[in-house]
């Protein structure tokens, strides 16, 4: 009984201490913090997103008024030639047409049809496993359907694939239907005994992982996946069973985005019919955002494109919009795109050859859909017949299965999107031109300097050897940059600008680096850029691109809009510089320390920014190049990538061109995470890089910097 008594009088005391101490707690976790005073200024959430559509809707607003100026046919034609000129530089150069090799693996019969299963390489051992579905009755002048998978892990194993295949094969189609890269059969991050970070990926991330690296590489993934379609028709065209002028496309969600590409750059395609993909970008953007890798072309928005330029770019030749009222990818953009392309086909004189299906249902195959499908390819390849949606037993996974381990990788051992990344990064050198550097940042990254803007001062909070004063300076869109100036009471014109991705918070609390610095009489400028501290809410949340804490679809906006992220904070970077200067404009020397995930953002800025006299750079990505060479790279390091930059520079060139300017390099990683060894470190710097200074520890960042001359 006392011993009770005693546990319950215990358990109010602490009640009593815990609400006495929580508001103190909080005031003293929140003691760095800026923006909670500001009520106005605090709802900034997803505002990098936000800075990147604004982009986006003003490059959007440009294509819109040159579509209003196209009227005739000439108009359009001329507008096509434009559009497929673009959408290859988006794209990027296919590679050359080599022998398919296909080998056919095995064959059923079933039911009146009959199923080749077979592989073919779209490129020298890059194997594509397929199955062609051929009617038993029927083997002369066949149509074609060439059939793209979207985001199942057994590509067109699924049932409600097979459902429509299986249709169209009652129906008097071949249907060509093989497996997207990451999927079915070519499935790249196997699980094996020896346990990996970044394995068993589900679809989309399949794509979006490796693509990642090939966006780093400069081109788009996008080009392999519409490369095997091309490839697939090159393969239809060598059976003696197909109408070479009677071949169709379909697929749905991720086969939507497939069919949609191919048939744009494809003209062999005489009929398409993309399901559950075609929108608009501005409702995309507005919605769920920027896709997985393969749903991203380099540039597409800032090239003046969008997705009805996929549409308008085949008039005449017929095309279906199959749509439903609940997709992820809107209606009302859907709508919008039809209402627009109709135009074109107008122009051709072939209004009917567009037309658009839709039913109210989410993101899914439809019966009604599916039926509309069918008489849509029925009429325009000259096939007509029954458009009912008939039940049919589907094969089994383990009927369709090409290879015999049921992946390409164990039983073939071919390319991987990653292997192809690693071979075009390694066969090609960077050609950086120190004279042309500055140039080539700024059409590379996107970066603008910007005026200085509004600053709000929120604050001084004495210390002991210095002052704490929080600031708000406005960034480069509709947000604002936590500041915080540790100011030293010692006069003194020596100034840091400590750049982490950790926020403000990695120096400044009670006895950290800027303290420290701040109390030796250092200037400390510390302010939280997107994507960290209190910005760090800033990022596309969620996407089917998030991997590891990361959006990668955050990273793919800024490709669409040639506003890289690193662009971004290089500007927000530039700011801060302004405003120091407008603060401090006795100020002789500015130390520029970049940590963490930020260092290539401030190597950039501090390239395009010479105030910057010299630069500390600690525990950040050492090369992009190390992107490309560890299979399984940290996906955390990519939003400070800017994509193709290794074509023209890498990260160390950016060091060189630092020179005189005293450079020191601290704990610098790969791709994968791991230190760089001294050897490797000689080898990815300058040998004539007599500005440079190694440190293996970070703790020697402080004597470095007092050591200033």
């Amino acid at each position: 009984m006392y011993t009770l008594f005693f546990l319950k009088r215990c358990a109010k005391i602490t009640l009593i201490v815990c609400a006495f101490l929580m508001p103190q707690l909080a005031v003293a976790q929140d003691d760095l913090a800026v923006l909670p005073y500001w009520k106005y200024y605090n709802a900034q959430p997803m505002a990098l997103y936000r800075h990147l559509c604004d982009r986006a809707f003003e490059q959007l607003a440009q294509r819109k008024k040159a579509i209003q100026m196209l009227k005739t046919r000439e108009d359009w034609q001329k507008r096509q030639a434009l559009v497929r000129q673009k959408l290859q530089e988006s794209i990027g150069s296919f590679p050359e047409k080599t022998p398919l090799n296909p080998v056919i693996t095995g064959k059923i019969e079933r039911n009146g049809i009959t199923v080749e299963k077979f592989y073919f390489e779209s490129m020298p051992n890059y194997y594509v496993t397929a199955a062609l579905f051929l009617p038993a009755r029927e083997r002369k002048n066949l149509p074609a359907i060439v059939f793209c998978s979207g985001h199942g892990a057994t590509a067109f194993r699924t049932d409600v694939y097979q459902q429509m295949i299986l249709n169209y094969v009652q129906k008097g189609f071949a249907v060509l239907a093989f497996d997207p890269i990451g999927q079915g059969e070519r499935i790249q991050y196997v699980k094996t005994n020896e346990p990996k970070r970044f394995e068993n990926l589900k679809p989309t991330l399949e794509h979006s992982y490796p693509g990642a690296q090939s966006f780093v590489a400069g081109v788009s993934p996008a080009m392999y996946f519409i490369w095997d379609g091309i490839r697939a028709v090159d393969y239809l065209l060598t059976r003696p069973e197909i109408d070479a002028k009677r071949i169709g496309i379909t697929g749905r969600s991720g086969g939507g985005t497939q069919s949609a590409y191919i048939a744009a750059m494809d003209t062999r395609i005489a009929v398409a019919a993309p399901e559950c993909y075609l929108t608009t970008y501005d409702k995309l953007l507005k919605s769920n955002g920027p896709q997985d890798a393969e749903q991203i072309l380099s540039g597409m928005l800032a090239k003046g494109l969008d997705l009805g330029d996929l549409v308008e770019i085949r008039a005449p030749r017929p095309t279906l919009m199959v749509t439903t009222t609940r997709d992820m990818f809107s209606i009302d953009g859907a709508r919008e795109l039809y209402v627009e392309a109709k135009k074109s086909f107008k122009a051709f004189g072939a209004e009917l050859n567009l037309d658009k299906v839709e039913d109210d249902a989410p993101h899914a195959s439809t019966p009604k859909n599916r039926e509309a499908t069918y008489a849509f390819l029925q009429k325009h390849l000259q096939n007509p017949g029954s458009n009912v949606d008939e039940k049919i037993s589907p094969f089994t996974e383990e009927e369709l299965k090409v290879t015999p381990t049921g992946n390409v990788y164990t039983s073939l051992k071919g390319e991987t999107l990653f292997s192809l990344t690693q071979k075009r990064v390694s066969n090609r050198k960077s050609r950086s031109n120190p004279q042309n550097l500055s140039k080539q940042i700024i059409s590379l990254t996107g970066y603008t300097p910007n005026a200085l803007g509004e600053i709000v001062f929120s604050g001084k909070f004495p210390k002991e050897g210095y002052d704490l004063e929080k600031y708000l300076v406005k960034g480069p869109g509709a947000y604002y940059l936590p500041v915080l100036w540790l100011r030293p009471h010692a006069q003194s014109n020596k100034m840091v600008l400590y750049i982490s991705s950790k926020g403000k918070a990695d120096i400044a609390k009670k006895n950290g680096a800027g303290e420290q610095l701040a109390q030796a009489g250092y200037h400390v400028v510390v302010p939280d850029l997107s994507g960290a501290g209190e910005l760090a809410n800033t990022y596309l949340s969620g996407g089917d691109s998030y991997i590891d804490s990361t959006s990668l679809n955050l990273w793919y906006a800024g490709i669409l809009t040639q506003k890289s992220l690193v662009a971004v904070r290089m500007e927000e970077i530039q700011l801060i510089t302004e405003f120091i200067k407008a603060k401090a404009p006795t100020t002789t020397t500015t130390t520029a320390v970049g940590v963490g995930t930020f260092v290539p953002d401030l190597l950039h800025a501090a390239v395009m920014i010479p105030s910057l006299s010299r630069v500390a750079l600690v525990n950040g990505l050492g090369t992009y190049r190390s992107l490309t060479e560890h299979e399984q790279y940290l996906p955390r390091y990519i939003p400070s990538v800017v994509s193709g930059a290794i074509s023209t520079y890498d990260l160390p060139d950016l060091v060189a061109a630092l020179s005189p300017r005293q450079v020191l390099i601290s704990g610098m990683l790969n791709g994968a995470g791991q230190l760089f060894s001294s050897s490797e470190l000689e080898k990815v710097y300058p040998s004539n890089g007599k500005h440079i200074h190694f440190s293996s520890e970070g703790a020697d960042l402080l004597d470095w910097i007092k050591k200033e001359k």
